[in-house]
């Protein structure tokens, strides 16, 4: 079973103020790297999803097959522009997924049945749709929500049968606003 890892960065950042993939973080100059670097000590193949290629460091870039700026039209480009069984979405602005929980989410997909179509991550209230493994045959699924404008990605795991790993609150915590950037770099340390 093949499976890539892709890192969702292109969305407008309109609540942070400033291009989120691009801040610094962690050791590093910018957020995706931050993410890009991490996931390639678990996935043979790491990509980056966006609109164009504005990262200040080498990648592997899934460009948007549409301009509209939605994680459903990233997963859907990604799907349609590698082979792989699955697919692992991890969106940019989530830097503290343990290395931990994305193992558990690949034991769990290694383990499902041809029945489950994802496997997420969910705190105590909530699924976390960008945080997960996503199987080609949800592909069927995200199409005619597409073609609908549906493009909540909460619907696609109430449409498919799922599995689910909890995880703690703060692993989910993204980074859409100053404070958020600010408390992630403090748990971080």
């Amino acid at each position: 079973m093949s499976i890539s890892a892709v890192i969702i960065a292109g969305g407008k950042s309109s609540r942070m103020g400033q291009d989120k993939a691009l801040i610094p973080f962690g050791k590093y100059s910018t957020l995706s790297e931050y993410q890009y670097r991490r996931l390639e000590y678990i996935f043979d193949n790491v990509y980056i999803s966006a609109k164009d290629n504005k990262f200040p460091f080498k990648a592997n870039i899934i460009y948007d097959t549409d301009l509209k700026s939605n994680p459903l039209n990233a997963i859907k480009s990604a799907f349609e522009q590698l082979k792989d069984d699955a697919i692992f979405i991890l969106s940019v602005d989530m830097p503290l997924l343990s290395i931990n929980s994305i193992n558990k989410l690949l034991n769990a997909y290694k383990n499902s049945d041809n029945r489950v179509l994802a496997i997420t991550i969910k705190s105590k209230s909530n699924f976390e749709p960008t945080a997960t493994i996503y199987k080609r045959e949800v592909l069927e699924t995200i199409n005619k929500m597409y073609q609908k404008g549906d493009f909540k990605l909460l619907n696609i795991l109430n449409s498919v049968k799922i599995l689910s790993i909890e995880v703690n609150e703060d692993e989910l915590i993204n980074i859409n606003r100053p404070q958020d950037y600010k408390k992630a770099k403090e748990l971080i340390t």
